[in-house]
């Protein structure tokens, strides 16, 4: 198992580097978080909380174990069409929350190049508030290829986000994860 990517920066929140991006070569759909939290650094994996809700609505939207082994739970969401990553590559963050990622300091993903690599992208899905403010301000105005996308706020998942039922968001999510010809959809 990979350490975690996390390197004090003195007497300033840790500096924490995201995860590469999981997606196959006829992704449809992407789903951005702003940075991955503790748990999913710790493991390398996205979405790595127990109770965050997004691999239990992943799998009602398409028909897989959300309790599988997490590569087979990425492979089910690569057969779907379905890419995950965040709109933060690097950020001075304390803990897991949104709220700590210092602004002055978010470096964003190279979406110029992920979009080029992944031409059928059509939608993306926006994961929580944090990371569609992010997505709306420092991507959309700047990249050739995220302009003309379908771009969608969501609910997060985290636990965190307490507002919402896990039963509400999977109605949303389910929703926007829909796309014609997306094989997999349950």
């Amino acid at each position: 198992m990979a350490a975690p990517r996390i390197a004090r920066r003195g007497p300033t929140a840790p500096r924490v580097h995201g995860l590469p991006p999981v997606a196959g070569p006829d992704a449809r759909v992407l789903v951005l978080g702003s940075m991955p939290g503790v748990a999913s650094l710790r493991l390398q994996q996205y979405y790595a909380h127990p109770r965050n809700a997004f691999w239990p609505i992943a799998a009602a939207a398409f028909g897989f174990d959300a309790t599988a082994a997490y590569e087979r739970r990425v492979a089910a969401l690569k057969a779907a069409g379905v890419a995950l990553w965040d709109v933060l590559q690097a950020c001075d963050r304390d803990g897991s929350l949104d709220a700590d990622i210092d602004p002055a300091t978010a470096e964003i993903n190279d979406f110029g190049a992920f979009f080029s690599a992944h031409p059928g992208i059509m939608k993306v899905c926006l994961n929580g508030a944090a990371a569609a403010a992010l997505y709306r301000r420092r991507v959309m105005p700047r990249v050739t290829g995220a302009q003309g996308l379908q771009t969608l706020a969501l609910p997060s998942t985290s636990p965190a986000h307490a507002a919402m039922s896990q039963a509400d968001k999977l109605l949303i999510w389910r929703s926007a994860l829909a796309l014609p010809g997306l094989p997999g959809q349950g």
